[in-house]
């Protein structure tokens, strides 16, 4: 009985010893830190929207390592994995005692080490930290596998694996190794592929894919495609084992490397710039569309860089969803005399034009104008702002539909004078745009022609709201983004329908003169920019499924005669356009109905305004129903003339004479400055009857210049003869003006006549009277530069 007893000790301390030795190596295996190769920072991929890498980074060890998330990697291969290297992975504790127990009695009766009993876990401690092969390396793999179990789980541990496995140099992960092995990812592989992705990492050095090892690679992969078809690790559905197995063998293994991808670099690199830490970026980029963009524009950067034009940028959206299809940054990546690695399609710069489809639209729908509406184009200082016309030239009166589609710069200034600078910012900023100066008062009316700067996408996304019924959304690259954002409403639908209408007018200076010959791609309204000095040339617009935006340009801000947005920008923006659009079918015309927001309404013929009785040709247009036209219209005039004398006559000399009502047709007294300049005259009405007056005309007169808010700068020793200053004002009528300065007179002259006045250091009191007494007034600073 006391053998029994002592026996019964013996053993309940050996069990209290097994206890407190299983409670240290579970604190251990919390206490010790795991691998620290464990959190290396893996490449990082950059995926079109399909899946298939677009970019891949080198990892910060200088090693191809990509993150293997189970649901990436295609089932076949993780059963095959675990089938030929761990059947029981998914039971054990990190280490497989059974397994253990077998290669021991296979190697003790073999008399050498035929197995090592490693588990997919041990094995993945070995790939993280390298030991000799000893025995005392194997109890510390055994040591670590343990932990690796306690403090991860089996799908965290399979994806480290998955990961870190080596194929060989400076491939790691399956991943990876597909990639290079085969050129494509892991999520689809053939049962030769699966067997060559489980023969490498048994022997990397002497198995990768290289022509010195192309004998041994398909000896592995042919005996491990046996194996697992005999266990079943293998299985192809409806295919028999002996079919798979002569079609792995009847399959070449790789010899070579495939280089990793590397397309979209620019947007690659701006999107790993844009989320640190993230490893698989997966985007909305379209492969096709990404490749046939870049194609399109290398093809024109040879002629281009002929021209002067080094640079160039292409962004390409879906206009329903405002994903992004295409983002190409520069001609070539790899271009360092040019800036090749400037990322250009979020760079701002000038662009010109490209923004007056904006302002247009929001002058129509704050009733400021119409497609009809006539508007000035004559040359106005704004102080020592004096905006010009591309071409230099002015056309008098044009309908703002013109102006738009003929690009006239002046209707614009003097349209962004009305709108207001910091409204249009505000639409701007409503828009996407964020590369605007937040300071109050930084830009002025030179907003409307190129006076500010804005970025390819940020473009985009107006030209995005305009294809869109004037609804901005925001532009979504990464697939991440999948909480739908509101869309902010920019313009009216009614207001972005009839801006489209005047972008698709054809007859325009920017249509390009191939396009003459070959037609443009169906349901295009489109807008070129050119910035001052000819810095920049641009093209946006869009096609049935897309917007897109083209910049050409130099990094450096040189210029080039060839920057013109109509000569090389619209050609590309064309090309790109028709490219990925719909093909093979006729695609119905756009907007063929009106929205509901627009109604019918009458105006005058010829200027677009409400029209009054003297109005004889009328027209039907369409305007948004809240901002139809309230001015009647200021050109048309009915005038009682003596029939016998032919000169008019007012309500109080009528007596005794023959009189009748006739129309005629005025315009603006600054117009008729102008034209007066160019030797060029209008017909005018007749004048009054001596004795006559004219009555009932209360129209105060408007100062032009100076302009309101002007201060004058005098230059130091020049004549100030040579630095007067304009004095113009508007009346009806022609009316006589008198001008005083400061009190004093200073002339007389007809509204259609300029004065002249030398200014001096000091503020002035400006005031101008007509011949009924109705005065304006203007205060004018003149300062002396410094």
């Amino acid at each position: 009985m006391r053998r029994v007893r002592l026996n019964g000790r013996k053993w309940a301390g050996v069990a209290l010893a097994g206890l407190v030795l299983l409670g240290t190596g579970l604190l251990a295996a919390w206490w010790v830190p795991l691998p620290e190769r464990l959190a290396a920072p893996p490449s990082v991929v950059m995926a079109y929207r399909d899946g298939s890498p677009a970019y891949v980074f080198l990892a910060p060890d200088e090693r191809w390592r990509i993150p293997a998330p189970k649901d990436r990697i295609d089932r076949a291969y993780v059963r095959a994995l675990v089938a030929l290297e761990d059947k029981r992975f998914f039971q054990h504790p990190g280490v497989d005692p059974l397994a253990a127990l077998r290669a021991l009695g296979l190697n003790l009766s073999r008399g050498r080490r035929v197995s090592g009993a490693s588990t997919l876990t041990m094995q993945l401690v070995r790939v993280l930290e390298p030991r000799p092969r000893t025995f005392t390396s194997k109890v510390i793999e055994s040591f670590r596998a343990a932990q690796l179990e306690a403090r991860l789980s089996k799908q965290e541990v399979l994806e480290a694996y998955l990961q870190f496995v080596p194929y060989g140099r400076n491939v790691e992960g399956v991943e990876a190794a597909a990639l290079a092995y085969f050129g494509h990812t892991a999520r689809h592989l053939s049962p030769a592929e699966i067997a060559t992705l489980l023969a490498v990492p048994q022997n990397p050095n002497r198995r990768f894919p290289s022509p010195e090892n192309r004998d041994r690679l398909r000896s592995a992969r042919d005996d491990i495609a046996r194996r697992l078809l005999e266990s079943e690790g293998l299985v192809v559905d409806g295919v028999a084992s002996d079919t798979v197995l002569a079609e792995v063998r009847a399959t070449p293994v790789p010899d070579v490397l495939t280089p990793f991808p590397r397309e979209a670099p620019h947007a690659a690199v701006w999107l790993k710039a844009q989320r640190p830490g993230a490893t698989w970026l997966a985007t909305t980029l379209d492969a096709g569309t990404q490749r046939f963009v870049e194609r399109t524009l290398g093809e024109a950067a040879r002629r281009l860089e002929r021209q002067g034009i080094h640079n160039g940028a292409v962004v390409v959206a879906d206009r329903d969803t405002g994903e992004l299809r295409a983002l190409v940054g520069n001609f070539d990546f790899f271009d360092e005399k040019h800036g090749g690695q400037i990322i250009g399609f979020a760079t701002p710069r000038s662009p010109g034009s490209a923004l007056k489809p904006l302002l247009y639209a929001l002058g129509i729908d704050q009733g400021l104008v119409g497609p009809e509406t006539l508007v000035p184009d004559i040359p106005v200082a704004y102080g020592g702002y004096q905006p010009r016309n591309f071409d230099g030239r002015f056309l008098g009166l044009v309908r703002m539909e013109t102006a738009l589609s003929q690009s006239l710069n002046l209707p614009f200034v003097r349209l962004l004078e009305r709108v207001g600078v910091e409204g249009f910012l505000g639409s701007l900023r409503q828009a996407g745009v964020t590369s605007l100066d937040p300071r109050p008062g930084h830009y002025g009316l030179s907003a409307a022609v190129g006076g500010l700067e804005l970025t390819p996408l940020e473009l985009t996304g107006v030209y995005l709201a305009l294809a869109g019924d004037g609804q901005a959304r925001p532009l979504r690259v990464l697939d991440e983004d999948t909480a739908p954002k509101k869309a902010q409403t920019l313009v009216s639908p009614g207001a972005a329908w009839l801006t489209r209408q005047a972008l698709a007018l054809r007859d325009r200076p920017d249509f390009p003169e191939r396009r003459r010959l070959t037609g443009l791609p169906a349901r295009v309204h489109w807008k070129t920019g050119t910035s001052f000095g000819n810095r920049d040339a641009w093209a946006a617009g869009s096609g049935p499924k897309h917007t897109a935006v083209v910049w050409l340009g130099n990094f450096d801000h040189s210029s080039s005669v060839h920057l013109v947005g109509a000569e090389n920008a619209a050609p590309l923006l064309f090309d790109i356009l028709e490219g990925i659009g719909p093909r093979g079918t006729a695609v119905q015309e756009e907007d063929a109905t009106p929205p509901k927001d627009l109604v019918s309404v009458e105006v005058c013929a010829y200027s677009g305004h409400l029209p009054t009785d003297a109005c004889t040709q009328r027209k039907r247009v369409d305007a948004v129903r809240t901002a139809v036209p309230t001015t009647p219209c200021p050109y048309h005039h009915r005038v009682e003339v003596d029939v016998a004398s032919g000169l008019a006559v007012g309500p109080g000399c009528r007596d005794g004479r023959k009189t009748e009502s006739r129309v005629y047709l005025t315009w603006p007294s600054s117009l008729r400055r102008w034209l007066a300049e160019q030797q060029r005259q209008l017909p005018e009405p007749p004048p009054l009857a001596p004795g006559c007056v004219a009555g009932g005309e209360r129209d105060t007169p408007t100062i032009l210049s100076p302009p309101e808010g002007q201060v004058a700068l005098l230059i130091p020793g020049m004549n100030t003869e040579e630095q007067k200053i304009p004095l113009e004002a508007e009346a009806a009528h022609d009316r006589e003006l008198t001008w005083f300065v400061d009190g004093a007179v200073l002339g007389t002259a007809r509204a259609a006549e300029r004065l002249w006045w030398k200014p001096s250091v000091g503020t002035h009191d400006i005031l101008v009277t007509d011949d009924h007494g109705l005065t304006a007034r203007r205060t004018l600073v003149v300062r002396e530069r410094q």
